[in-house]
């Protein structure tokens, strides 16, 4: 159900992504991860495309963190803040991170391979229905998600299908 990737620059680490929906304690989740007591990022999975979109983020994440260039203060924020097309970070978790009200959660934990406990306690505290993180485009608000990101032309997805080609 949940989704485990290696990163290819840093190959003892590891991005686990869960996906829940019918979540009943977004908001208590909310406020251990702003306490700093949740070792993940919890993103709000309307926004989301597909799981890549996630990793693609969580691996600029760990690579800024690596060389000390993070533009917020903690690895699960620099999650958040790296899926979001703005250099806003405020508007970033409003848009991608979650609200008191939200029913459906995409937890992100990054991770040494022998430290899968810290993807067991999470699993633990969320009152949700798990799904497999191949679904999360399910849950994705598409009007929403359009309305936000507007297509530039050509040339732009052209350019940035180019910059991401490694990561493929």
């Amino acid at each position: 159900m949940h989704l485990t990737r290696v990163l290819e620059l840093y190959p003892d680490t590891r991005v686990t992504q869960i996906l829940y929906k019918d979540v009943k304690n977004a908001a208590e989740l909310r406020r251990k991860a702003m306490e700093g007591n949740i070792n993940g990022a919890l993103v709000n999975p309307t926004m989301l495309v597909g799981p890549f979109q996630v990793l693609v983020a969580a691996n600029k994440a760990v690579h800024l963190q690596t060389t000390g260039k993070m533009k917020t203060k903690t690895l699960n924020a620099e999650i958040i803040f790296n899926l979001s097309p703005t250099n806003n970070i405020s508007e970033a978790f409003k848009r991608f991170g979650i609200s008191d009200g939200d029913h459906s959660i995409l937890v992100v934990v990054v991770h040494k391979s022998d430290e899968v406990q810290f993807v067991s306690d999470i699993s633990a505290m969320v009152d949700g229905q798990q799904l497999p993180v191949d679904d999360v485009s399910s849950l994705s608000d598409f009007n929403k998600i359009k309305k936000e990101e507007k297509c530039g032309p050509l040339l732009d997805a052209v350019v940035c299908r180019m910059a991401i080609k490694d990561v493929l």
